[in-house]
């Protein structure tokens, strides 16, 4: 009986652990889990290795919630970018790869987080791919397919501004949270398993594992949440206003997209809601689509895109 109550009161321990995530702060988490360790094993409900075990889970698991400091950021997002360009190749277009920063850069300074660790970069991948990437600190690859939808600089702008959306939302990182929330479930079991037989080790581990798929669940769809790419088209909207571009051109350069999309194709289409859902959150916004655009930006936007 007394090998059963020990690992009765780890699987509380655990589940308090999980539950006050919810309410508090890492801090405040870490304290809890260690008085109630401490409590545990004064009245000898788990061991001293036990209480030690469940101290260090807690550790382990509230550093995940930890703000990523900028320099992590863009060291996560070089990390990112390097393997997206394993499997594609960049494009040897210097007049095109400069044109694309330019207007990157001059958008990225109207977004709510105009500077990151390493800046901001922008590079066209020679795909016909209709697809693009944004990974954490600003670096955005953006392949020729999807730069083809574009007619307008305008349009151009709304692509590029919708994925520094994506970097001033954190998008990114709270993708890459998640697994690190896994990781910590795996330093959880390792602990736990010193102590606890299978199937105990089972109830513990799934106490953390079910609350942490809910999180996974609700943000991620298959790429980004629906709810995400939403808040990527609006954070675009701002920045295009102010920026002096059409923000009706994101619809327009969506209506573009329409015309070819493919719910089968391994690109854009597998992890982005389909452009009439975006147009229709658009258009809730009060965006309509324009094909408006000055000459001087045509102009520029045709001689740099010739390379295409």
């Amino acid at each position: 009986m007394e090998k059963q109550f020990s690992i009765h009161g780890t699987g509380i321990a655990a589940v308090l652990l999980a539950l006050a995530f919810w309410a508090t702060g890492c801090e405040t988490v870490n304290q809890l889990t260690a008085t109630v360790a401490d409590v545990a094993a004064e009245a000898g409900v788990m061991t001293k290795e036990q209480a030690e075990s469940t101290k260090r889970v807690s550790t382990a698991v509230t550093k995940t919630f930890q703000d990523i400091t900028p320099e992590q950021e863009y060291y996560i997002g070089r990390t990112v970018a390097a393997t997206v360009l394993i499997g594609y190749k960049p494009k040897d277009a210097r007049d095109l790869n400069g044109y694309v920063n330019t207007v990157g850069q001059a958008l990225a300074q109207f977004s709510t987080k105009p500077e990151t660790f390493g800046g901001y970069h922008f590079l066209v991948l020679d795909s016909d791919e209709i697809n693009a990437f944004a990974a954490p600190g600003g670096l955005v690859l953006v392949t020729k397919g999807l730069l083809r939808c574009c007619q307008t600089e305008d349009e151009l702008a709304a692509v590029l501004a919708h994925e520094i959306g994506h970097v001033e939302k954190l998008h990114g990182l709270r993708a890459i949270r998640t697994g690190r929330l896994n990781s910590a479930l795996t330093i959880l079991a390792v602990e736990a398993g010193k102590n606890l037989a299978g199937e105990q080790l089972a109830e513990v581990t799934k106490a953390f594992d079910e609350s942490i798929n809910d999180i996974a669940g609700t943000l991620m769809n298959s790429g980004y949440s629906r709810k995400l790419e939403y808040e990527a088209d609006a954070a675009a909207v701002e920045i295009l206003k102010k920026a002096g571009y059409q923000s009706g051109a994101l619809v327009a350069m969506l209506e573009n997209m329409e015309q070819s999309w493919d719910s089968t194709r391994k690109d854009f289409a597998a992890t982005h809601p389909p452009p009439t859902e975006r147009i229709a959150q658009l258009k809730k916004l009060g965006v309509a689509s324009t094909k408006a655009s000055t000459n001087a930006r045509q102009q520029r936007f045709l001689a740099a895109t010739k390379a295409l």
